[in-house]
C-alpha cells in the first residue's frame, strides 16, 4: 500500500464527548442519548436520529449554529484520540506510507483535527469537500488526494456501510476496524467480512502492510 486513508469517528476519535455535549445542550441525561444512539445504530439508522427521537422536528443545523454562538460548539483535544492513533500513524509514515485522514465531519472538525498536529500528510472532511460517505463522489475525492492507484490505497474505518462497501466499490482496498458501536455491532456483517483485512487496533496495520 502506498497510501492509507483513515475514517475519523470511532476510528481515530472517540465520540463520547460529541454525544455528551448534545445531551447537555438538550438537557437530558447523557445515558439517555447513549442508549438512543445504540438503538438507532442497531436498527441501521443514522445515529443523528437519536436526537430526532428526543426532539421531533429538531433543526440540527440551526441547533449546531446556536451551540457555536453560545461557545458550546465542537471541541477536540488529545484526550479524544484513541491511544493507538499516534503510534500507528507515525509508524506508517516512517515506513514511507502516505497518511490521509478523511471522514464525515464538519469543516470545523477539520480545523480541530489539524490543530492536533497529527502525523498525517492531509486532513479533510466531508464538510470541506461538500460530499459525504457513502456517496461515490467522496471516494473519488479520496483517490484524488491519495496520489496512488486505487488498488494501492487502503481505507480504514469502523462502519461497513459507510466505509467498507463504498470504498471497495471505488476500487480501494479496505480494513474494517472492530471499534465503537458500529464496529462491534456489525463486525460479522457481510460487508465487514468482505474487507481485505479485519483489525482490532490501528497498530495491526503496521504488521499487515509489512507482509
Amino acid at each position: 500500500m502506498e497510501t492509507v486513508v483513515f475514517d475519523v469517528g470511532e476510528t481515530l476519535v472517540r465520540d463520547d464527548r460529541y454525544w455528551a455535549s448534545w445531551a447537555d445542550w438538550l438537557g437530558v441525561p447523557r445515558h439517555t442519548v447513549s442508549a438512543l444512539v445504540g438503538a438507532v445504530v442497531a436498527q441501521g439508522r443514522d445515529n443523528a436520529d437519536a436526537l430526532r427521537l428526543l426532539r421531533p422536528g429538531i433543526d440540527l443545523a440551526a441547533e449546531y449554529a446556536a451551540r457555536e454562538a453560545a461557545g458550546l460548539g465542537e471541541h477536540l483535544d488529545e484526550t479524544d484520540l484513541y491511544g493507538d492513533v499516534r503510534p500507528a500513524l507515525t509508524a506508517l509514515r516512517r515506513a514511507g506510507v502516505r497518511v490521509i485522514i478523511a471522514g464525515n465531519q464538519t469543516a470545523r472538525a477539520g480545523e480541530l483535527l489539524r490543530d492536533l498536529d497529527l502525523p498525517a500528510d492531509l486532513i479533510a472532511t466531508s464538510g470541506e469537500w461538500g460530499v459525504a460517505k457513502p456517496q461515490p463522489e467522496f471516494f473519488h475525492r479520496v483517490l484524488e488526494v491519495a496520489q496512488a492507484p486505487a488498488e494501492q490505497t487502503l481505507y480504514v474505518g469502523d462502519h461497513p456501510a459507510n466505509d467498507i462497501t463504498p470504498a471497495s466499490a471505488a476500487g480501494l482496498r479496505t480494513a474494517h476496524l472492530r471499534r465503537g458501536p458500529l464496529g462491534h455491532l456489525w463486525a460479522d456483517q457481510e460487508a465487514a467480512e468482505a474487507a481485505d483485512w479485519r483489525i482490532d487496533s490501528l497498530t495491526d496495520l503496521v504488521a499487515v502492510l509489512g507482509h
